[in-house]
């Protein structure tokens, strides 16, 4: 029997349909997320972190995510409507620390391999990831609904967590 491609090929090593397909579609990469870091008067984008600095994950999620489906509404255009979106590509995986320890390409970057709940071991189906709670499906509220100033009343644990 022949492995499937993510166990054979390296993340370099993947077309763009490959790369594509790892994504579990989960929805947590839609989530604000913040860095605690009391030096800073303003928030903004980084593109890295200080090893004693943590990244805190928010229930509260972009405008342009379907959180029934867990996809984004405007996909190709989202780094466009929202300048802060992040697309994960091959050059800055190695700046994966903002993705969630379960989030596919990062698994795979470490070494871990794609959790049992992935659609690619499903048939392409993302009902075992939603029936174990690894997608944002029900816990979110959109950045609209949300006084921004006060995001950090919003700080959720759920996002670290990960399955086999």
């Amino acid at each position: 029997m022949t492995k499937p491609y993510w166990e054979t090929k390296t993340l370099e090593e993947m077309s763009e349909q490959e790369w594509e397909a790892l994504c579990d579609g989960c929805g947590k990469c839609c989530l604000h997320k913040f860095i605690d870091d009391d030096a800073v008067e303003e928030a903004t984008p980084t593109d890295e972190i200080k090893p004693e600095e943590k990244v805190h994950y928010t229930n509260i999620v972009c405008d342009l995510l379907n959180t029934k489906t867990c996809s984004c509404t405007q996909y190709m255009e989202r780094t466009r409507l929202v300048p802060d979106c992040v697309k994960l590509t091959k050059d800055n995986l190695k700046d994966i620390f903002f993705m969630p320890t379960s989030c596919s390409y990062r698994r795979l970057y470490e070494g871990r391999g794609l959790p049992s709940w992935h659609p690619l071991l499903n048939a392409g189906r993302k009902s075992v990831m939603h029936k174990k709670g690894m997608s944002v499906r029900g816990k979110t509220v959109f950045e609209h609904q949300v006084d921004m100033e006060h995001f950090e009343d919003y700080i959720a644990l759920w996002p670290v967590e990960d399955l086999d």
